[in-house]
């Protein structure tokens, strides 16, 4: 067997599959583009789900790629066993309509096997399963070399997630030996699906040749229209088997960070430590390349997902005894061991480092804003809802063992099972969640092979045109006469892609009219106008005219090419560092994303939006250029990271200001877009803003109720100039700090005044001074400083302060001396609230509570002073 390094293992992957006619396709980002239905990108398959759905037809029908995964539905499973992981690589190897089984299988046996071309695993090592009714996959890998007692029959071995493509699959296993079956089962761990660390799968075939429909049965599934080999192998897996390590975290993949990470905490990498060091280890990986790609910290989504990793990730490092932010300093080790195959990821470094030190910073305040916020909910009551933990988790981050150490602490109890059953009700929505959208979408066939040329024009608001195709939900009809998609020989409608949304507008025939309300593509390119007819019926022949709605084109045009000067002002003013996140134009508005480490300045803005207008005013024309990739490249224009390129690009270019890769249209002259406002700039999460904007008639709205606001703003501060706003808010301001300053003392003062008349309301208990007293009109934090300028006069007391208001009653307790130690302000709140309708908590020396009814104040009272005296 060929020891080989992860490096090593991909470069061996890869060229093997390119020799049987492969293309090589990078993996896509690990943040999903244009598929809502997933979080990350979790499998090999994922960025090719478009070829295989139909959607688009793929540049070879062989590909051979290595993707970059996350999965976290298991999260707690990372770093207690070998080989979970939330970060990992997928090796893979797919035919779309092309070989099949007879080919795939001898491949796989002779990558798996040969000591020249692949990994020289010894054959009586591997062992097999498949589905018991695919008997040509068993024959087939004896045929190969493999022995007929090594081929395990498993009625699991189909693959199915709800409806679309589903198929036999076949998994290949690496039996480690009998140092990892202590009981001596043997094969048996395989054929009774028993969790084990002897037999390991290294690879998984799935032959893609039904598809699956709610309510049919398996044996009465369709054939797809074409056949596909799906597959997938662990990076991780195959290295901890080739380089002979104990687990994936020995392997050179991982080590290396588990080195780092000892340096720092000078803790040995062993026994119980094993668990924190690998739970770090993992997610570093996770973090480092999911920020890298796009992705950001926040408190819904992806991002939530990483902000509880690094947080499981921190209250690890607090184990190995690391108290300070740590995690970003693992960044350049991750980026390090990735950088033959990942360069791009050392270009991120310092920007991810910082990213990752700014939330771990976050996080240390928010451990001490939970503590308030959990103290604050357990203030009067003897027990925490599991609601309230579940949610304190959940928003907030704070972790639940945290949760239940405060609550010991103060002496309440907390609803663990309660807590217990969201998160399992939670866990099941997210699986639930999974198997709704993880299914492929049905393949259509007539979409697949549709093929009639279609041309996009550029220039020109309307078209005479002939229809060529009509489809109603992927099925090709003769004539529509209701709702459904039409393909037109040549059409000026574009459609939704690049962030600029698609046009609106009409078909008109001689015997029909209709409303295209949407524009997509089609498996091979052609735009495929959504239309909802007026009257008459369309056919397949038909000749129309298409009209797209000029006035909302122009608005989206001036809105496009405002964003391309955008892009470029922000990277002039706030440094050539900011990258673009994304944007979004229509007839309204423009947005854009960008990366930024702090908020830019009111006078950054400014100078944003003053060299987008200056630039706008200097009627630079605008030039379109396509050129091949490389040349395109060689002229600076800018191009977003997270999209796929072909080999030949359209390049937008304003001069020498602005060149970007973009397939949007725009206008033919800066002036045209006319006027530019930044409307706002927010943080859309952790290290990404967000600009919108608007241009033309839309900026000039914004401004004209803008200047409406002020001019009631001015009115309010007795007609002020538009110049003097500033100076009088700022001295109103002062007013309304200094009153709430002025109110605060003279509460004080009435504190302590009322204090000095009470000093006669004590009585003696036992030694015991005791004041138990209603207050009128006071609440709460009434009841905090009147207690707080009371409890000074002797050392043994005991005060029971209620203060009734509108918001009900509060009870306030305070104890100390004698008073502490024979009851206490927590027992006195619990012994006295309940009888008065109410309830409470807190230490021996401070307590809060409410009450209901006042009826039995007496008789609580008493039950103080007995308590008091011992009774």
């Amino acid at each position: 067997m060929r020891k080989l390094s992860g490096a090593e293992i991909r470069r061996t992957w890869i060229e093997f599959f390119k020799s049987k006619g492969h293309q090589y396709i990078p993996g896509v980002n690990l943040v999903p583009q244009g598929d809502k239905s997933l979080l990350w990108v979790n499998a090999g398959v994922t960025g090719l789900k478009k070829y295989f759905d139909g959607s688009e037809i793929p540049p070879s029908r062989r590909i051979v790629n290595v993707q970059k995964c996350i999965r976290t539905n298991d999260i707690e499973n990372v770093g207690h066993t070998a080989r979970h992981h939330t970060f990992f690589e997928m090796l893979g190897n797919f035919s779309i309509g092309d070989y099949f089984r007879d080919e795939v299988i001898p491949w796989a046996y002779e990558i798996l096997t040969s000591e020249s071309v692949g990994f020289g695993i010894d054959p009586n090592k591997l062992y097999i399963t498949y589905q018991p009714d695919d008997k040509a996959t068993l024959e087939l890998w004896v045929k190969c070399g493999m022995a007929r007692d090594h081929m395990i029959p498993m009625e699991s071995n189909f693959w199915e997630i709800g409806e679309g493509p589903c198929g036999p699959d076949t998994e290949m296993f690496f039996d480690r030996g009998e140092a990892y079956d202590p009981d001596h089962i043997g094969v048996d761990l395989l054929r009774k699906d028993i969790e084990n660390d002897r037999y390991i799968e290294i690879w998984n075939i799935v032959f893609s040749q039904y598809n699956s429909v709610a309510g049919v049965a398996r044996k009465d599934y369709k054939e797809l229209p074409s056949k596909n080999i799906d597959t997938g192998s662990g990076l991780e897996r195959l290295a901890c088997i080739l380089q002979g390590t104990e687990t994936n975290f020995e392997t050179d993949l991982f080590y290396p960070i588990i080195e780092a990470v000892k340096k720092l905490c000078g803790v040995p990498y062993e026994g119980e430590n094993l668990m924190s060091y690998r739970v770090i280890a993992d997610h570093a990986r996770s973090l480092t390349f999911a920020l890298s790609d796009g992705a950001y910290f926040s408190n819904e989504g992806r991002g939530y997902v990483l902000r509880r990793i690094i947080r499981r990730a921190m209250r690890y490092g607090k184990k190995l005894g690391i108290k300070d932010p740590f995690m970003y300093r693992l960044v350049p080790v991750v980026a390090d061991l990735a950088h033959d195959f990942y360069p791009e990821i050392g270009e991120k470094v310092e920007f991810v480092a910082k990213t990752i030190k700014g939330e771990e910073e976050k996080f240390l305040r928010t451990l001490e804003a939970g503590e308030s916020m959990l103290r604050a909910a357990v203030e009067g009551k003897d027990a925490l809802p599991g609601e309230v933990a579940f949610r304190l988790y959940d928003t907030f981050g704070f972790p639940f063992d945290l949760t239940k150490e405060i609550c010991l602490e103060l002496g309440v109890n907390v609803d663990e099972e309660g807590f217990n059953e969201l998160m399992k009700q939670q866990r099941e929505r997210a699986r639930a969640a999974r198997e709704d959208t993880q299914s492929f979408h049905k393949q259509s066939k007539d979409l697949l092979a549709f093929e009639k040329p279609s041309s996009f024009l550029y220039e020109g608001f309307e078209v005479k045109a002939k229809v060529t195709g009509l489809f109603v939900d992927g099925v090709a009809v003769d004539r529509l006469d209701e709702e459904g998609d039409v393909a037109l020989d040549s059409t000026v409608f574009y459609a939704e892609s690049g962030g600029q949304v698609s046009d609106m507008g009409e078909l008109l025939g001689e015997s029909f009219s209709a409303k295209v309300s949407s524009v997509g593509k089609a498996p091979r390119g052609q735009h495929l106008h959504h239309v909802h007819l007026d009257y008459g019926t369309v056919q397949v022949g038909d000749e129309v005219i298409a009209k797209i709605d000029v006035s909302k084109r122009l608005l989206t045009m001036r809105n496009h090419s405002a964003t391309h000067l955008l892009h470029a002002a922000i990277g002039e003013v706030l440094g050539g560092h900011v990258d673009q996140k994304g944007s979004y134009v229509d007839s309204e508005i423009l947005r854009f994303d960008y990366s930024a480490l702090q908020k830019p300045t009111a006078k950054e803005l400014s100078a944003i939006e003053e060299l987008v207008n200056k630039k706008i005013l200097e009627s630079i024309e605008e030039k379109t250029l396509v050129l091949p990739i490389e040349e395109a490249k060689k002229l600076g224009a800018e191009m977003e990271f997270s999209e796929k390129y072909g080999e030949t690009v359209r390049v937008v270019t304003f001069g020498e200001f602005s060149k970007e890769f973009c397939g949007g249209t725009h206008v033919r002259n800066s002036a045209d877009i006319g006027l530019f406002v930044i409307e706002y700039d927010t943080a859309v999460s952790s290290g990404v803003r967000r600009i919108q904007g608007r241009t033309s008639y839309g900026a000039y709205r914004y401004l004209s109720q803008k200047a409406l606001a002020l001019g009631q703003i001015s009115a309010a501060l007795g007609g002020a100039k538009d110049g003097e706003l500033p100076s009088r808010l700022a001295s109103l301001k002062e007013q309304l700090v200094s009153s709430a300053k002025t109110i605060e003392a003279l509460k004080d003062k009435i504190a302590s005044n009322s204090a000095k008349g009470l000093a006669e309301s004590f009585e003696d208990v036992d030694g015991v001074k005791f004041l138990a007293k209603t207050f009128d009109g006071m609440g709460r934090n009434d009841l905090m400083k009147l207690g707080d300028s009371l409890k000074v006069k002797y050392p043994d007391y005991l005060l029971f302060l209620l203060g009734r208001s509108d918001a009900g009653v509060a009870i306030a307790s305070f104890a100390g001396g004698l008073g502490a130690k024979r009851l206490g302000a927590g027992k006195a709140i619990k012994l006295a609230a309940p009888l008065l309708g109410g309830n409470g908590g807190g230490r021996d020396e401070m307590a809060q509570g409410s009450a209901k009814d006042l009826a039995k104040l007496d008789e609580a009272i008493i039950a103080l002073r007995n308590a008091l005296k011992g009774e």
